[in-house]
């Protein structure tokens, strides 16, 4: 093959590879990576209010709060703001707080328990549209229920705080995770 013939192939190559990398980059212009693609675009902004409790535990709704604001800032393109309006707003309410015993010894002394926390939300727009919908069981309800319970085992050094921080953490991922745009 003769220097002329090679650097013909070549600068073929080349552009070829050159065509390749421009069509790629502008036919996948409207396509974003990383976690950014998974929740709406048009979204900047998101309001958590202090979150109410109905429970006897004065503490859980702070540290949902807390627990929220430090998902949506992980997870999300979105900014927390305390400006109420935002372009959006997330509002739960902590409404049941349970501990149930599961297993006991032969005397009766507790040996693993469950901690539950039950919270209802919703997160909705400026104008009061819902942005978050139950899909798989469809209510008249405007929140979205969720439960989440963790296991703890006194005995192993384990605590009611422990396993609480787990259950609140665990929601504020699930919650968070329904924010996702829908497919």
């Amino acid at each position: 093959m003769s220097f002329r013939t090679q650097r013909r192939h070549s600068t073929a190559l080349l552009s070829l590879f050159v065509t390749i990398v421009a069509g790629c980059l502008i036919g996948c212009a409207p396509y974003q990576l990383g976690n950014a693609a998974l929740f709406p675009q048009n979204i900047r902004t998101v309001h958590v209010p202090i979150i109410r409790n109905a429970t006897f535990r004065e503490d859980l709704g702070v540290r949902l709060t807390e627990a929220l604001t430090k998902e949506i800032e992980l997870r999300t393109p979105y900014k927390v703001t305390a400006d109420p309006l935002a372009d959006t707003v997330l509002r739960c309410e902590v409404i049941d707080e349970t501990k149930r015993v599961l297993t006991e010894n032969d005397a009766d002394y507790v040996r693993a328990l469950d901690a539950a926390i039950q919270v209802r939300a919703s997160w909705s727009d400026r104008q009061g549209r819902l942005l978050m919908k139950n899909s798989i069981v469809p209510t008249d309800d405007l929140t979205i229920l969720f439960s989440q319970d963790e296991r703890f085992v006194p005995e192993a050094g384990q605590s009611i705080d422990m396993a609480t921080q787990k259950a609140l953490e665990d929601l504020a991922n699930r919650i968070v995770s329904q924010m996702e745009a829908r497919w």
